[in-house]
């Protein structure tokens, strides 16, 4: 292989090397970025476990206090649900 086929070679796979390590980069951050917010998701929108369940999507009511929903780090205590605010923790919340 001529000098020329492998500097191209080497400069094609450190050109995709980069592009997969840049496409991964804002996944991880985005990840780093969200927190678990418990009694804020409506009925079957929650993002993983609750009492009763422990898959995405199975809530059975809204404002489920055992059922998490990932938000934006800092955002989940402010928000109001007609249940009352989010909670970084699991809350009982009357039937």
């Amino acid at each position: 292989m001529s000098t020329t086929k492998t500097l191209t070679a080497m400069a094609v796979a450190g050109a995709v090397a980069t592009a997969l390590t840049m496409t991964a980069a804002p996944k991880q951050a985005g990840a780093q970025d969200m927190e678990k917010c418990y009694g804020v998701a409506l009925k079957g929108q929650n993002d993983c476990k609750a009492g009763a369940h422990d898959c995405k999507g199975m809530s059975t009511v809204d404002y489920d206090g055992q059922s998490f929903k990932l938000v934006a780090t800092g955002s989940c205590t402010a928000m109001q649900t007609p249940e009352g605010p989010g909670s970084l923790e699991p809350i009982e919340r009357p039937s």
